[in-house]
């Protein structure tokens, strides 16, 4: 079978993958300009609500979004000033730490040799060695820093495509003639976007609140900024709780002991659990029509790609590539392979539901 002279299905799948690598290295390489801006868009997806809102009760656009534009602004500087401040205390306490860490490290050699083992402290530093986590933490936390020092760029891009939103769907009627094939994936995309990045604001920021008031009731210090982290890493599917609860737990271990390092253990695994397997999913439902590999592919990919703030829009940015692919019938299997469900293919083949996703 072939679509066109002298290109058969094997040769058009690698110039599919051609295509795909070549893309991937470009966004690579255009990482400093793509984070930005699609910051932007997503903060321009998620704005657009109380944009319409605000329209919608005779608030001119220009003083809306300028509203707007004052919360993020607000909102951005406490994040970075408690990301600042909160880094700088926990730098200066380091020390500190490694002491406590190495008379830990030599009491659990102590309690080994009482048991028949004999191990040196210095062995169990080498093998358990914390700096390792604190360094993929450090990152996250860099890339935060990095774009909230960018904020002021992300907001003026951000203030351009809200200005532009209203008149958006005339200019692409008016551009192409059958107006209804090009609108309807972009509604599509924004719809499923909005919906998912504030739900998952919502769920993300009652996480971030349970385990800073946790950590604040057991007295592990930098309570605020533990929370902060679950908030941000509660964005990364599977593994980014995980990461978020290792640095707390260490630290109430080797600031408060074992018992209420235990506490702030469990108290994560309880958090998380309830958050992560029963409140997300009946708030967000199947909701995205991604299956658990790809989301957990895409997680690594976007986050080679764009590094930890590719991470954070793993999900999104997937959902956003299945639409796009579902669109066209040469790559409609492609978008059938990232989803949860088969019952997509029956739905697609059908008609009933040109986007697809009512069978996700």
């Amino acid at each position: 079978m072939t679509n066109g002279p002298g290109f058969s299905r094997s040769a058009r799948f690698l110039l599919y993958g051609a295509a795909f690598v070549i893309l991937a290295a470009g966004v690579r390489t255009a990482e400093s300009i793509l984070v930005p801006f699609l910051l932007a868009v997503m903060l321009a997806v998620i704005c657009a609500t109380p944009l319409r809102w605000m329209e919608q009760r005779g608030i001119p656009t220009w003083l809306a979004v300028l509203a707007i534009m004052l919360v993020l602004l607000g909102i951005g500087t406490m994040a970075g000033t408690l990301i600042g401040t909160s880094l700088i205390d926990f730098t200066r306490s380091l020390p500190g730490y490694q002491v406590r860490l190495e008379s830990k490290m030599a009491e659990l050699a102590a309690w080994l040799s009482l048991h028949g083992l004999d191990v040196s402290p210095q062995l169990l530093e080498d093998s358990f060695d914390p700096g390792g986590i604190l360094l993929i933490v450090g990152r996250i936390f860099t890339g935060v820093g990095d774009v909230l020092g960018r904020i002021a760029l992300i907001l003026i891009i951000t203030v351009f495509i809200l200005l532009e939103i209203s008149g958006f769907s005339a200019k692409i009627r008016s551009a192409f003639p059958n107006a209804h094939r090009h609108l309807g994936p972009v509604a599509e995309i924004n719809d499923k976007v909005r919906h998912y990045l504030a739900l998952k604001t919502l769920i993300s920021l009652a996480t971030g609140v349970l385990v800073a008031l946790w950590l604040r009731i057991i007295g592990v210090d930098y309570a605020l900024l533990w929370g902060l982290l679950a908030f941000l890493l509660n964005y990364i599917p599977s593994i980014g709780s995980f990461i978020a609860a290792v640095p707390a737990v260490m630290l109430a271990f080797l600031q408060l002991g074992p018992g209420d390092g235990t506490l702030t253990a469990v108290g994560y695994l309880v958090i998380n659990t309830v958050m992560g397997n029963f409140i997300e999913p009946r708030v967000m439902g199947q909701g995205m029509g991604l299956s658990t590999l790809v989301v957990f592919l895409s997680l690594l990919f976007w986050g080679w790609v764009l590094g930890p703030v590719g991470m954070l829009l793993s999900v999104p940015l997937t959902m956003i590539v299945k639409i796009v692919l579902y669109a066209s019938p040469e790559t409609r299997w492609i978008a059938v392979l990232l989803g949860s469900k088969p019952a997509e293919v029956v739905v697609g083949g059908s008609g009933d539901d040109p986007t697809g996703w009512v069978g996700s």
